[in-house]
Protein backbone atom coordinates (compact mmCIF):
# COMPACT_ATOMS: atom_id res chain seq x y z
CA UNK A 1 0.00 0.00 0.00
CA UNK A 2 1.47 3.23 -1.08
CA UNK A 3 1.92 5.52 1.57
CA UNK A 4 0.53 9.24 1.75
CA UNK A 5 2.68 11.51 1.77
CA UNK A 6 1.61 15.35 3.94
CA UNK A 7 -0.50 17.32 2.19
CA UNK A 8 1.80 20.91 0.18
CA UNK A 9 0.73 24.25 1.35
CA UNK A 10 -2.00 25.60 -0.83
CA UNK A 11 0.09 28.12 -3.40
CA UNK A 12 -0.12 31.70 -2.12
CA UNK A 13 -2.94 33.70 -4.18
CA UNK A 14 -1.54 35.97 -6.31
CA UNK A 15 -2.57 39.75 -6.07
CA UNK A 16 -5.55 40.74 -8.29
CA UNK A 17 -4.98 41.38 -11.90
CA UNK A 18 -7.63 44.23 -11.71
CA UNK A 19 -6.08 47.07 -11.20
CA UNK A 20 -8.91 48.70 -9.43
CA UNK A 21 -9.33 46.27 -6.58
CA UNK A 22 -5.76 46.56 -6.16
CA UNK A 23 -6.08 50.04 -5.44
CA UNK A 24 -8.59 49.56 -3.43
CA UNK A 25 -6.86 47.20 -1.31
CA UNK A 26 -3.59 49.47 -1.54
CA UNK A 27 -5.75 52.28 0.06
CA UNK A 28 -6.31 50.06 3.08
CA UNK A 29 -2.55 50.47 4.23
CA UNK A 30 -2.03 52.25 7.04
CA UNK A 31 -1.53 55.68 6.85
CA UNK A 32 2.58 55.44 8.42
CA UNK A 33 4.91 57.95 6.16
CA UNK A 34 6.63 54.44 5.37
CA UNK A 35 3.54 52.34 4.18
CA UNK A 36 3.79 53.93 0.43
CA UNK A 37 7.63 53.70 -0.42
CA UNK A 38 7.69 50.10 1.08
CA UNK A 39 4.55 49.30 -1.67
CA UNK A 40 5.84 50.71 -3.94
CA UNK A 41 9.29 48.78 -3.69
CA UNK A 42 6.90 45.40 -4.55
CA UNK A 43 7.00 45.85 -8.10
CA UNK A 44 6.55 48.12 -11.01
CA UNK A 45 3.13 47.21 -10.96
CA UNK A 46 2.66 48.38 -7.13
CA UNK A 47 4.77 51.40 -7.55
CA UNK A 48 2.54 52.54 -10.88
CA UNK A 49 -0.76 52.69 -8.87
CA UNK A 50 0.31 54.31 -5.54
CA UNK A 51 2.44 57.19 -7.16
CA UNK A 52 -0.58 57.98 -8.97
CA UNK A 53 -2.03 61.82 -8.31
CA UNK A 54 -5.29 60.27 -8.10
CA UNK A 55 -4.48 57.63 -5.75
CA UNK A 56 -2.43 59.89 -3.60
CA UNK A 57 -5.24 62.19 -3.28
CA UNK A 58 -7.61 59.14 -2.18
CA UNK A 59 -4.93 57.50 -0.09
CA UNK A 60 -5.03 61.34 2.37
CA UNK A 61 -8.40 61.61 2.00
CA UNK A 62 -9.28 58.26 3.23
CA UNK A 63 -6.92 58.40 6.17
CA UNK A 64 -7.09 62.31 6.94
CA UNK A 65 -9.32 61.66 10.03
CA UNK A 66 -6.78 58.86 11.60
CA UNK A 67 -3.77 60.65 10.38
CA UNK A 68 -0.50 60.10 12.25
CA UNK A 69 1.23 62.97 14.33
CA UNK A 70 4.08 63.48 11.98
CA UNK A 71 5.85 66.32 14.66
CA UNK A 72 5.35 69.87 15.47
CA UNK A 73 5.44 73.16 14.44
CA UNK A 74 7.01 76.18 16.38
CA UNK A 75 8.10 79.89 15.58
CA UNK A 76 11.79 80.33 14.88
CA UNK A 77 13.87 82.88 16.74
CA UNK A 78 17.41 82.68 15.95
CA UNK A 79 16.52 81.24 12.60
CA UNK A 80 13.30 83.56 10.90
CA UNK A 81 10.50 80.95 10.21
CA UNK A 82 8.58 77.91 10.94
CA UNK A 83 10.66 75.23 12.88
CA UNK A 84 9.58 71.48 12.34
CA UNK A 85 10.46 68.65 15.07
CA UNK A 86 9.41 64.78 14.04
CA UNK A 87 8.54 62.67 16.36
CA UNK A 88 8.07 59.41 15.09
CA UNK A 89 10.20 56.48 15.59
CA UNK A 90 12.01 55.15 12.41
CA UNK A 91 11.43 53.90 9.42
CA UNK A 92 8.62 56.40 9.53
CA UNK A 93 10.50 59.40 11.28
CA UNK A 94 10.18 62.73 8.69
CA UNK A 95 13.66 64.50 8.22
CA UNK A 96 13.96 67.96 9.72
CA UNK A 97 14.10 69.89 6.65
CA UNK A 98 11.08 68.52 5.05
CA UNK A 99 8.16 71.03 6.07
CA UNK A 100 10.43 74.37 5.64
CA UNK A 101 9.22 77.70 5.84
CA UNK A 102 11.11 80.55 5.52
CA UNK A 103 9.32 83.72 4.35
CA UNK A 104 11.27 86.86 3.66
CA UNK A 105 8.66 88.89 6.34
CA UNK A 106 7.36 87.73 9.66
CA UNK A 107 4.66 85.73 10.25
CA UNK A 108 3.31 84.07 13.41
CA UNK A 109 1.94 80.91 13.70
CA UNK A 110 -1.95 81.18 15.09
CA UNK A 111 -3.31 77.51 14.19
CA UNK A 112 -2.45 73.98 13.32
CA UNK A 113 -5.19 71.52 12.58
CA UNK A 114 -6.29 68.84 9.82
CA UNK A 115 -2.96 69.07 8.57
CA UNK A 116 -3.57 72.68 7.80
CA UNK A 117 -1.31 75.52 9.10
CA UNK A 118 -2.76 79.27 9.79
CA UNK A 119 -0.19 81.67 10.44
CA UNK A 120 -0.92 85.92 10.03
CA UNK A 121 1.02 88.60 8.80
CA UNK A 122 0.02 91.61 11.37
CA UNK A 123 1.45 94.05 9.22
CA UNK A 124 0.46 93.10 5.76
CA UNK A 125 -3.08 92.36 7.32
CA UNK A 126 -3.00 88.48 5.92
CA UNK A 127 -3.31 85.64 6.84
CA UNK A 128 -1.66 82.27 4.80
CA UNK A 129 -3.19 78.87 5.19
CA UNK A 130 -0.28 76.27 4.19
CA UNK A 131 -0.87 72.45 3.62
CA UNK A 132 2.91 71.20 4.28
CA UNK A 133 2.42 68.07 2.69
CA UNK A 134 1.10 69.29 -1.07
CA UNK A 135 3.28 72.41 -0.35
CA UNK A 136 -0.02 74.56 -1.59
CA UNK A 137 -0.42 78.14 0.07
CA UNK A 138 -3.23 80.50 0.20
CA UNK A 139 -2.56 83.79 1.21
CA UNK A 140 -6.15 85.65 2.36
CA UNK A 141 -6.75 89.52 3.29
CA UNK A 142 -8.18 89.98 6.92
CA UNK A 143 -11.74 91.16 7.23
CA UNK A 144 -12.02 94.26 5.05
CA UNK A 145 -12.58 96.67 7.59
CA UNK A 146 -12.67 94.88 10.42
CA UNK A 147 -9.24 96.03 11.45
CA UNK A 148 -9.13 99.26 10.48
CA UNK A 149 -11.09 100.12 12.94
CA UNK A 150 -9.46 102.35 15.54
CA UNK A 151 -8.12 100.01 18.83
CA UNK A 152 -8.95 96.73 16.97
CA UNK A 153 -6.57 93.51 16.62
CA UNK A 154 -6.44 90.15 15.90
CA UNK A 155 -5.65 88.41 18.81
CA UNK A 156 -6.11 84.89 17.90
CA UNK A 157 -7.46 82.48 15.23
CA UNK A 158 -8.10 79.09 14.07
CA UNK A 159 -8.18 76.39 10.55
CA UNK A 160 -10.16 73.74 9.80
CA UNK A 161 -11.37 71.36 7.19
CA UNK A 162 -15.12 71.17 5.96
CA UNK A 163 -16.51 67.73 7.84
CA UNK A 164 -16.81 66.03 4.35
CA UNK A 165 -12.99 66.44 3.94
CA UNK A 166 -12.05 65.76 7.54
CA UNK A 167 -13.80 62.51 7.27
CA UNK A 168 -12.45 61.20 3.78
CA UNK A 169 -14.07 60.18 0.18
CA UNK A 170 -13.10 62.79 -2.09
CA UNK A 171 -10.86 62.86 -4.43
CA UNK A 172 -11.15 66.32 -5.76
CA UNK A 173 -7.27 67.79 -5.62
CA UNK A 174 -8.25 71.15 -3.37
CA UNK A 175 -9.93 70.44 -0.38
CA UNK A 176 -12.18 73.23 1.47
CA UNK A 177 -11.30 74.86 4.76
CA UNK A 178 -12.64 77.73 6.98
CA UNK A 179 -10.45 79.98 8.86
CA UNK A 180 -11.75 81.46 11.56
CA UNK A 181 -10.16 84.88 12.92
CA UNK A 182 -10.71 86.00 16.51
CA UNK A 183 -10.53 89.97 17.06
CA UNK A 184 -10.50 92.33 20.11
CA UNK A 185 -10.60 95.96 20.93
CA UNK A 186 -7.58 97.26 22.71
CA UNK A 187 -9.59 97.82 25.64
CA UNK A 188 -10.63 94.30 25.89
CA UNK A 189 -14.05 94.98 26.10
CA UNK A 190 -15.74 93.15 23.45
CA UNK A 191 -14.27 90.32 21.23
CA UNK A 192 -15.41 89.94 17.55
CA UNK A 193 -15.14 86.52 15.21
CA UNK A 194 -15.42 85.93 11.46
CA UNK A 195 -15.45 83.28 9.38
CA UNK A 196 -13.74 82.88 6.28
CA UNK A 197 -15.13 79.80 3.58
CA UNK A 198 -12.54 78.51 0.86
CA UNK A 199 -16.05 77.71 -1.18
CA UNK A 200 -17.13 80.76 -2.04
CA UNK A 201 -14.04 82.80 -1.00
CA UNK A 202 -15.47 85.28 1.75
CA UNK A 203 -15.86 86.29 5.41
CA UNK A 204 -19.06 86.05 7.45
CA UNK A 205 -20.32 89.40 8.65
CA UNK A 206 -18.50 89.87 12.23
CA UNK A 207 -20.41 88.33 15.44
CA UNK A 208 -19.14 90.43 18.80
CA UNK A 209 -19.77 89.48 22.16
CA UNK A 210 -19.08 91.65 25.31
CA UNK A 211 -16.70 90.60 28.23
CA UNK A 212 -14.81 91.28 31.38
CA UNK A 213 -11.22 92.44 30.76
CA UNK A 214 -8.89 89.61 29.71
CA UNK A 215 -6.83 88.72 26.92
CA UNK A 216 -6.58 85.33 24.97
CA UNK A 217 -3.70 83.45 25.73
CA UNK A 218 -1.29 82.01 23.47
CA UNK A 219 -2.74 79.04 24.06
CA UNK A 220 -4.34 76.74 20.98
CA UNK A 221 -7.49 76.68 20.61
CA UNK A 222 -9.58 73.35 21.20
CA UNK A 223 -12.37 72.04 18.61
CA UNK A 224 -15.33 69.98 19.87
CA UNK A 225 -18.18 69.24 17.70
CA UNK A 226 -18.80 72.45 15.76
CA UNK A 227 -17.28 75.15 18.34
CA UNK A 228 -14.00 76.54 19.19
CA UNK A 229 -12.45 77.23 22.40
CA UNK A 230 -10.31 79.69 23.88
CA UNK A 231 -9.00 80.10 27.11
CA UNK A 232 -8.96 84.04 28.23
CA UNK A 233 -7.36 85.19 31.29
CA UNK A 234 -6.79 88.46 33.14
CA UNK A 235 -8.11 89.64 36.45
CA UNK A 236 -9.78 85.96 36.29
CA UNK A 237 -9.91 83.30 33.62
CA UNK A 238 -13.02 82.06 31.26
CA UNK A 239 -13.34 80.09 28.14
CA UNK A 240 -14.76 81.46 25.09
CA UNK A 241 -16.71 79.83 22.81
CA UNK A 242 -17.69 80.04 19.20
CA UNK A 243 -20.43 77.62 17.78
CA UNK A 244 -19.39 77.54 14.16
CA UNK A 245 -22.86 75.94 13.27
CA UNK A 246 -25.33 78.69 15.03
CA UNK A 247 -22.67 81.51 14.59
CA UNK A 248 -22.87 83.03 17.58
CA UNK A 249 -20.04 83.72 20.89
CA UNK A 250 -20.59 82.71 24.50
CA UNK A 251 -19.18 82.64 27.36
CA UNK A 252 -17.66 79.39 30.01
CA UNK A 253 -16.93 79.51 33.49
CA UNK A 254 -13.49 77.93 34.77
CA UNK A 255 -13.99 75.54 37.71
CA UNK A 256 -13.31 76.80 41.19
CA UNK A 257 -9.81 77.03 41.82
CA UNK A 258 -8.61 77.23 38.10
CA UNK A 259 -9.66 81.34 37.55
CA UNK A 260 -6.12 82.30 37.70
CA UNK A 261 -4.44 79.26 35.82
CA UNK A 262 -2.02 79.83 32.88
CA UNK A 263 -0.52 76.27 32.83
CA UNK A 264 -3.67 74.81 30.62
CA UNK A 265 -4.51 73.53 27.63
CA UNK A 266 -8.18 73.23 26.40
CA UNK A 267 -9.43 69.86 25.11
CA UNK A 268 -11.71 67.61 23.51
CA UNK A 269 -12.56 64.97 26.24
CA UNK A 270 -14.76 61.63 26.04
CA UNK A 271 -17.85 61.67 25.09
CA UNK A 272 -17.55 64.80 22.42
CA UNK A 273 -17.65 67.48 25.20
CA UNK A 274 -15.32 70.40 26.20
CA UNK A 275 -12.29 69.07 28.28
CA UNK A 276 -9.08 71.20 29.72
CA UNK A 277 -5.86 69.58 31.62
CA UNK A 278 -3.69 71.50 34.08
CA UNK A 279 -0.24 71.13 35.68
CA UNK A 280 0.11 71.67 39.19
CA UNK A 281 3.77 70.26 40.15
CA UNK A 282 4.33 66.72 38.38
CA UNK A 283 0.70 65.98 38.46
CA UNK A 284 -1.75 66.44 35.11
CA UNK A 285 -5.22 67.21 36.41
CA UNK A 286 -7.60 66.52 33.26
CA UNK A 287 -11.12 68.09 34.07
CA UNK A 288 -14.74 67.61 31.46
CA UNK A 289 -17.52 69.52 31.16
CA UNK A 290 -20.32 67.31 31.45
CA UNK A 291 -24.55 67.87 32.86
CA UNK A 292 -25.87 67.00 36.32
CA UNK A 293 -29.11 65.03 36.91
CA UNK A 294 -30.72 68.95 35.98
CA UNK A 295 -29.48 68.99 32.81
CA UNK A 296 -26.99 72.05 33.89
CA UNK A 297 -23.76 72.16 33.21
CA UNK A 298 -20.80 71.58 35.44
CA UNK A 299 -17.22 70.72 35.87
CA UNK A 300 -16.29 67.20 36.78
CA UNK A 301 -12.72 66.32 37.95
CA UNK A 302 -12.11 63.24 35.67
CA UNK A 303 -8.61 61.71 35.94
CA UNK A 304 -5.38 62.53 37.70
CA UNK A 305 -1.78 61.56 35.89
CA UNK A 306 1.29 61.33 37.77
CA UNK A 307 3.89 61.78 35.89
CA UNK A 308 6.73 60.47 38.38
CA UNK A 309 5.44 57.65 37.97
CA UNK A 310 5.62 57.79 34.16
CA UNK A 311 8.38 60.19 33.32
CA UNK A 312 12.24 60.42 34.07
CA UNK A 313 12.16 63.58 35.94
CA UNK A 314 13.93 65.12 38.65
CA UNK A 315 12.03 66.43 41.74
CA UNK A 316 13.01 70.00 41.08
CA UNK A 317 11.94 70.07 37.44
CA UNK A 318 9.38 72.60 36.32
CA UNK A 319 6.63 71.49 33.79
CA UNK A 320 4.90 72.82 31.30
CA UNK A 321 2.08 72.16 28.51
CA UNK A 322 3.35 73.11 25.51
CA UNK A 323 0.49 72.01 22.92
CA UNK A 324 -2.09 69.00 22.58
CA UNK A 325 -2.52 67.03 19.17
CA UNK A 326 -6.65 66.44 19.41
CA UNK A 327 -6.88 63.93 16.62
CA UNK A 328 -4.16 61.45 18.55
CA UNK A 329 -5.01 62.44 22.49
CA UNK A 330 -1.09 63.34 22.41
CA UNK A 331 -0.05 66.02 25.31
CA UNK A 332 3.18 67.40 24.59
CA UNK A 333 4.88 68.79 27.86
CA UNK A 334 8.16 69.80 29.02
CA UNK A 335 10.60 71.36 30.76
CA UNK A 336 13.62 74.12 29.27
CA UNK A 337 15.51 71.42 27.60
CA UNK A 338 12.98 68.78 26.31
CA UNK A 339 9.53 68.13 25.40
CA UNK A 340 7.74 64.73 26.06
CA UNK A 341 4.94 63.34 24.11
CA UNK A 342 2.50 61.14 26.08
CA UNK A 343 -0.58 59.28 24.62
CA UNK A 344 -3.14 59.65 27.06
CA UNK A 345 -4.65 56.17 26.14
CA UNK A 346 -2.08 54.36 25.95
CA UNK A 347 0.70 56.52 28.81
CA UNK A 348 3.00 56.04 26.44
CA UNK A 349 5.48 58.55 25.50
CA UNK A 350 8.68 59.51 24.08
CA UNK A 351 11.24 62.44 24.73
CA UNK A 352 12.79 64.73 22.22
CA UNK A 353 15.55 67.37 23.31
CA UNK A 354 14.68 70.80 22.32
CA UNK A 355 15.98 74.48 24.05
CA UNK A 356 12.76 76.67 24.12
CA UNK A 357 15.12 79.38 24.52
CA UNK A 358 15.66 79.21 20.29
CA UNK A 359 11.65 79.51 20.11
CA UNK A 360 9.86 82.55 20.12
CA UNK A 361 7.11 80.95 22.12
CA UNK A 362 6.76 78.18 24.10
CA UNK A 363 4.00 76.97 22.38
CA UNK A 364 3.94 73.85 19.88
CA UNK A 365 1.54 73.32 17.30
CA UNK A 366 1.01 69.24 16.78
CA UNK A 367 1.04 68.77 13.01
CA UNK A 368 -0.93 65.51 12.19
CA UNK A 369 -1.13 64.55 8.71
CA UNK A 370 -0.95 61.66 5.80
CA UNK A 371 2.77 62.12 4.58
CA UNK A 372 2.79 61.16 0.93
CA UNK A 373 5.38 63.92 -0.61
CA UNK A 374 7.95 62.59 -2.85
CA UNK A 375 6.26 59.41 -3.73
CA UNK A 376 5.87 60.36 -7.82
CA UNK A 377 9.77 61.18 -7.73
CA UNK A 378 12.75 59.31 -8.18
CA UNK A 379 13.52 55.91 -10.16
CA UNK A 380 11.21 52.46 -10.06
CA UNK A 381 13.31 50.92 -7.44
CA UNK A 382 12.20 53.77 -5.09
CA UNK A 383 15.37 55.58 -4.45
CA UNK A 384 13.53 58.76 -3.42
CA UNK A 385 12.63 57.84 -0.17
CA UNK A 386 13.71 60.37 2.33
CA UNK A 387 12.23 58.87 5.55
CA UNK A 388 14.79 58.96 8.65
CA UNK A 389 15.80 55.36 9.35
CA UNK A 390 18.55 56.09 11.92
Amino acid sequence: MARRGRPSSPAPTPPPDNDDILSEILLRLAPAPSSLPRASLVCKRWRRLVTDPAFLRRFRARHRRGAPLLGFFTDGKRVRGVLFTPTLEPPDRLPRGCFSFQPANEWRILSCRHGLVLLIHSEQLQVLVWDPVTGDQRRIAVPPGLLTREGMMVIDGAVLRATGDVHGGTDTQSSTFRVVLLCSELEFSRAFACVYSSENGVWSDPISIAYPPMFVTNIPSALVGSSLYWYLTGESASILEFDLDKQCLAMIDMPYGYEMSFNVCLIPADGGVLGFLCVSNHDVYLWKRTTDGGGAAVWVLERTIELNNLLPLSSHEALKIHGFAEDGKVLLIGTTDCIFTIQLDSMKFARFNIHLASLNSSICHPFSSVYTSGMGLGDEQGNELLLDTR
